[in-house]
């Protein structure tokens, strides 16, 4: 079997003791795990978390369909093992170092002490006042690392089709550590210095879409185009139901995705629900109206597309903006993405697969900027300059890291890994060249190339 494009069994092997070691580690090691005192917790609000933490987790599986479906079919699996993969890879990276560096002891509002929470060290089921009062700080961890496991999820639209899986594993990785748990602490943590500034970021609109939609450009710029999109093919949709799915279960998901960020079953929670649903909702429509006003016809993936942008749109916003301004939000997110994909793909050569910037990373943007303009009582609609002074230096700072991390941490990447899948494996498709597994026939092109050992030697 080749190795060219999967695991060398030594470095397998070696990560694999490496991950038994400090599960051993963690099944021995006897750290503290505060328990709950008496009545100190919430039943509404813990009932209501859970469900919440299980809506977020629904929108990875739903995000690999939506993905899935608008890739060519010799690239199907590949494109939703990306986003799956999270779910196990990031559960493990949060579980040992990454939630206490988002949320740990903060050093200068920077990043959180990699010592304060490891192996959930002093997390267990008693509340933590300074993040949730009335839920168990474990079931805060839980709900916490949903969102850390479909940032990177997310990025994978940009270079899907021509990234290699060893490379996008160890960029995942390096991009939770170094981009998403510095943004989480610089956003959420009471320490953070963007939250000291007064920045609103309700539900992810910065740490989780704008830092994927940022990383998604450079990651599309430094793999490069694919061979399909120099030769200027173009494909129908292969799956559009695929499509449909994945945006139904994302849509379910950002209940809990928004609401829950309200931390508690209350009247937070039920507005944020609402705008949610009306920021999408109008998103869709306004999507289907540019399509028709430029002459084509209304698509299912031009309403799918217009609905995730205006819940990205809406995230930042969600609890501090009313029912109108949440459909204004939808509205306007749905215009600049729109405009923004008509651009990039006719008047650039950016190979941005699956429109991860223009959707998610201008979707954050619009998002993160209205919510300076409506947030109540200390928005720029209602004569307070500060706040959304504060949004746009936040926002320069937030892109800034982003794509120069991300830049840097794909070249690293590269460079150890090789990022980028050979012409001849991107040609046969990843689901064969890096899985060995297809939603069709494995053909002879396959068998020659990739397994030469099977192929009978002459006499």
């Amino acid at each position: 079997m080749s190795t060219s494009s999967l695991f060398r069994p030594s470095v397998s092997l070696f990560t694999l003791l490496t991950l038994v070691v400090l599960c051993l580690l963690a099944a021995f090691i006897d750290l503290p795990h505060p328990s709950a005192p008496a009545g100190s917790l919430n039943a509404a609000d813990v009932a209501w978390m859970l469900t919440a933490t299980a809506f977020v987790l629904i929108m990875t599986p739903g995000l690999s369909f939506f993905y899935g479906g608008m890739v060519r079919p010799k690239n199907v699996i590949s494109t939703m093992l990306q986003s799956f993969v999270a779910l196990g890879v990031i559960s493990l990276v949060f579980y040992f170092v990454g939630f206490s560096l988002a949320y740990g002891d903060s050093w200068h509002g920077l990043i959180g002490n990699p010592f304060t929470f490891i192996m959930l060290r002093n997390v267990g089921t008693a509340p933590n006042a300074a993040f949730a009062a009335g839920i168990p700080f474990i079931l805060y961890f839980a709900f916490q690392l949903k969102f850390a496991i479909i940032t990177p999820a997310l990025i994978t639209g940009s270079f899907a089709e021509r990234v290699r899986f060893k490379g996008y594993l160890a960029f995942m990785v390096l991009f939770t550590l170094f981009i998403y748990c510095p943004l989480a602490h610089w956003t959420w943590h009471p320490e953070g210095f963007l939250r000291q500034w007064g920045v609103l970021d309700f539900a992810g609109g910065t740490v989780v879409h704008i830092s994927a939609g940022i990383a998604a450009l450079a990651g599309a710029m430094v793999l490069g185009r694919r061979n399909a999109h120099v030769r200027k093919s173009s494909f129908s949709t292969p799956n559009v139901p695929f499509v449909l799915l994945g945006t139904g279960l994302l849509w379910f998901g950002w209940f809990g995705f928004n609401a829950g960020s309200a931390l508690g079953a209350n009247e937070l929670a039920a507005t944020s629900f609402v705008n949610t649903n009306l920021a999408s909702a109008a998103a869709l429509v306004a999507w289907l109206l540019v399509e028709v006003a430029r002459g084509a016809k209304p698509t299912a993936v031009g309403a799918c597309t217009g609905a995730v942008v205006g819940l990205v749109a809406i995230t930042p916003a969600a609890g501090y903006v009313t029912y109108g301004q949440s459909l204004l939000i939808g509205v306007v997110g749905a215009l600049v993405s729109h405009t923004a994909v008509h651009w990039q793909n006719s008047r650039t050569t950016i190979d941005d697969t699956l429109d991860v910037f223009p959707c998610h990373g201008l979707g954050g943007i619009v998002g993160m900027l209205l919510t300076g303009v409506f947030a109540d009582k200390v928005g720029l609609v209602y004569g307070s300059f500060t706040t959304f002074g504060y949004h746009v230096l936040g926002l320069l700072i937030v892109v800034a890291y982003s794509f120069v991390g991300a830049w840097i941490l794909l070249k690293i990447t590269d460079r150890f890994f090789a990022l980028r899948v050979k012409s001849a494996e991107e040609e046969l498709g990843l689901d064969l060249s890096q899985h060995e597994e297809s939603t069709y026939h494995v053909d002879e092109e396959f068998e020659q190339t990739f397994r030469p050992e099977l192929q009978p030697t002459s006499v």
